[in-house]
């Protein structure tokens, strides 16, 4: 039996062991407790979800999805994206930065920035997609839900749901006149405040949210203390690193002018003005010595960073404008119509010191924007044995992605690894300067820095030298979809489903990338980065592609609140038209040009096989399923250069368990818990290359979470509440492919929020919160654009976070 056979057979036991005990706890608790009354763990009598574009209640949706919905991330005490997935299987969000996000669904990431290339996972915000990671990144305030549906759902989702999609729906505007604010202040300065107005009749309603989120940086940056010893390279007192500046606001519009019209309008802005991230070295010390992975940093950036850069510290400023229409209509008996319209744009710089040190070495920016377009339109028909839907989608996007480099000319040959350069060490070591991750000595003293004065022989002692290098992409999709579903029995549903589409990628590429002058001298004409100079031509190139993506799904009730279901589903993400530039010349030869280089990256195709089983009895709720993908044309994302590049890894294999259930034990105290083993991977073939046998990155392949929520009558006015939670994750790799040092290992993380609420209905709530409680260390990722480099970067996770909190509603 060959291993995948292996791992495919254990997990269809787990899940097989899984299922059954969950019949068995639903025929026992129907012995105790009658399902009249059925309740989840939030006390609501049914989840009702959208994931197939029509309300149903969850258990009757045949494809594998979960549902949290806004009072359950209130009563958690969770309010971002990264928060909200410890307590999903199968899902991972490693939020590096607000512009930085990686969004991994069962193992499979999408993180990359680059506007040449497509996103694996979907993030719809109301409806339209906002998948490119830049801008995909949405805070969470006065959220009705937030749906996560696994598996390949091309033609629910589009073609971005390689391997799923998270789809965030705001609360919507309705009749009557309500508000409410919540406002919390804790350690690290961190302050949150955040409220909605609701008011309008049945016709016309209308509601405006907002949220503020400040925090100081966790991981101390001494950069520019004056009452610190350091570098003070970047010559300004930079801000600590990993702190948080954001604001939201949303207004919401419902038209009714009938029962068979709904009209929604939603605009939102989303912004940050977030502190630096925390890239820290352990090759490049700070002043003082290096002090761990969480002790306190020296991110000096670049002297010229406001000239070349675009800002003068290390952070993030973010913009983000989204607009939505959807209008619904219900045409005639059983005939709905309904379409949903999108504008989004973004704008983001973020200013980062990739060598995680002191030196005036690696000083880079991100400046990134785009457009995007979106309008769907689909009929939805029901009938007593049949449901059928078909409709259209155009999305257009036009997006750049500018990286701006700054360092110092003999810094930069001294810290550097790169082979060309190996004679320029040679020169510098015998004149006593350390070089490569040398560069910087223990004690945190930037050696390197006396290298431009020795290679010019006291001529300068400093040597600014800057670069950039930007990618465009225009890319247009077109597609029509088409579901049905049979009903032959009442217990019977089989559906078949497809989208058809066409892509035109448009690729676009320029740089400018300056020749070294210390290497000019010594006869060797090249950039310090390595790239060919278009200087400032934009080279061009086109490609379009068709595909056809099914699904199939059949789901069997066992009772009328119990249902097994089965699926075939296949994703594909989009082929690459990767465009930058080679050089035309020799490297003894003055840099004269570039021409383009195209490489077509084939698209990356998943096969999707599942089953599972889910529903409810009395107050037990609960899902269990298993899964195998197999992958061909595995596209994997790799730095090279510091840029994000993609290649094709082969083939990959993936199988797994997510089990979810919760238990309203007494109408007090609820239990829940959630559970997924994911062991997936690339093909252990040689064919492979150097990813072969490697694990997905960003995946653990165990994660579990669990806890209770406790609502305790105190007096005739007041309840106690709590909810004590806890999430585990297993060893993490961060990149391939693999390596130890670029891991993290397994830990636990844990959570509580609890205090009183006060008034009719707990219109007043006084408590306090802690996250971390046990000030657990771990990273979040490591390797970063320095590793590329030869000198990889570590971020630190959170630190224990503890405050007190403040609510009222009318």
């Amino acid at each position: 039996m060959t291993s995948i056979a292996r791992r495919l057979t254990m997990a269809m036991l787990l899940t097989g062991l899984s299922q059954a005990a969950f019949i068995q706890s639903a025929h026992a608790q129907a012995m105790i407790q009658p399902q009249s009354d059925p309740r989840d763990a939030d006390d609501n009598a049914d989840v009702i979800v959208t994931a197939q574009k029509r309300e149903q209640r969850i258990e009757d949706v045949p494809v594998t999805v979960t549902a949290i919905t806004g009072d359950r991330m209130a009563n958690l005490g969770v309010n971002s994206l990264s928060e909200v997935a410890q307590y999903i299987p199968g899902l991972q969000i490693q939020e590096q930065s607000a512009n930085n996000p990686g969004f991994v669904i069962r193992g499979i990431t999408s993180d990359s920035g680059s506007a040449q290339q497509g996103a694996r996972v979907t993030l719809y915000y109301n409806g339209i997609d906002i998948s490119r990671t830049r801008g995909a990144y949405q805070d969470l305030f006065d959220i009705e839900r937030i749906e996560v549906v696994k598996g390949p759902q091309a033609t629910l989702f589009g073609t971005a749901a390689a391997v799923g999609a998270i789809s965030i729906i705001s609360a919507k505007p309705h009749a009557g006149t309500e508000g409410g604010i919540t406002a919390s202040y804790g350690n690290f300065n961190r302050t949150q405040v955040s409220g909605y107005l609701n008011g309008g009749t049945d016709t016309l309603a209308g509601r405006i949210a907002f949220a503020y989120k400040y925090r100081d940086g966790y991981v101390r940056n001494i950069a520019g203390d004056p009452n610190t010893p350091n570098q003070n390279q970047g010559g300004v007192r930079q801000d600590d690193l990993n702190g948080q500046d954001q604001r939201g606001v949303r207004g919401s519009v419902r038209w009714t002018p009938n029962s068979s019209l709904t009209a929604d309008l939603v605009l939102t802005y989303d912004g940050q003005r977030n502190p630096g991230t925390a890239f820290k070295s352990r090759a490049f010390a700070p002043t003082g010595g290096w002090n761990g992975d969480y002790g306190y940093a020296e991110l000096s950036g670049s002297p010229l960073s406001a000239e070349v850069l675009g800002k003068r510290k290390l952070g993030l400023t973010r913009n983000v404008y989204d607009a939505n229409l959807t209008v619904q209509v219900d045409v005639a008996p059983g005939i709905t119509f309904t379409t949903v319209n999108g504008y989004r744009r973004f704008d983001s710089l973020e200013i980062f010191d990739a060598d995680g040190g002191p030196a005036w070495y690696l000083e880079f920016a991100e400046d990134a924007k785009s457009d995007q377009w979106s309008h769907e339109s689909r009929f939805a028909f029901d009938g007593d044995h049949y449901r059928a839907s078909f409709g259209w989608n155009a999305f257009f996007e036009n997006g750049e992605q500018r990286v701006p480099f700054s360092t110092e000319e003999g810094t930069y040959l001294a810290c550097s690894i790169t082979p060309g350069f190996a004679s320029v060490r040679q020169i510098l070591n015998g004149a006593g300067v350390s070089t490569g991750t040398n560069c910087v000595l223990p004690n945190g003293t930037v050696s390197g820095a006396r290298a431009t004065g020795i290679l010019t022989r006291g001529a300068a002692t400093v040597l600014p030298y800057s670069a950039s290098f930007t990618n465009y992409g225009r890319n247009n999709t077109y597609s029509v979809f088409a579901d049905a579903t049979w009903i032959p029995v009442p217990a019977l549903e089989l559906t078949a489903g497809a989208r058809v589409l066409i892509e035109d990628r448009h690729s676009g590429y320029s740089s400018v990338m300056p020749d070294s002058r210390l290497l000019a001298g010594a006869g060797i004409f090249t950039s310090l980065l390595g790239g060919a100079n278009t200087k400032g031509e934009r080279f061009d190139a086109q490609r379009s592609f068709a595909a056809i993506l099914p699904r199939f799904n059949a789901l069997f009730r066992l009772s009328h609140d119990v249902n097994v279901y089965a699926t075939v589903s296949k994703g594909r993400r989009s082929p690459v038209v990767q465009l930058d530039a080679q050089r035309i010349v020799p490297l003894t030869v003055a840099n004269s040009g570039a021409i383009p280089r195209l490489q077509i990256v084939p698209e990356e195709n998943v096969w999707n096989y599942e089953a599972g089983i889910k529903g409810r009895v009395g107050p037990f709720t609960g899902a269990a399923s298993v899964f195998y993908q197999r992958y061909k044309g595995f596209q994997v994302s790799v730095f090279e250069n510091g840029a994000s590049l993609t290649r094709s890894a082969g083939s990959a294999n993936n199988v797994g368990v997510e089990l979810e259930g919760n238990w309203a034990v007494q109408r007090w105290l609820s239990l829940f818990a959630t559970f997924a083993y994911i062991d997936g991977g690339i093909g252990n073939d040689a064919s492979n290359g150097v990813f072969a046998g490697n694990r997905f990155r960003l995946q653990p392949d165990t994660t579990a979470s669990g806890g209770a929520t406790l609502r305790i009558p105190v007096g005739s006015s007041a309840t106690f509440y709590a909810t004590p939670s806890a999430n585990y994750r297993s060893k993490v790799f961060f990149e391939l492919p693999n390596r130890d040092a670029i891991s993290q290992g397994g830990y636990t993380l844990v959570n509580l929020r609890a205090g009183f609420e006060f008034g009719d209905h707990g219109r007043f709530t006084v408590g306090g919160f802690a996250r971390n409680l046990t000030n657990k260390r771990y990273l979040i990722d490591a390797g970063n654009t320095g590793g590329s480099f030869g000198a990889p970067t570590y971020i630190a996770g959170e630190p224990r976070f503890y405050g007190v909190e403040l609510g009222a509603r009318f």
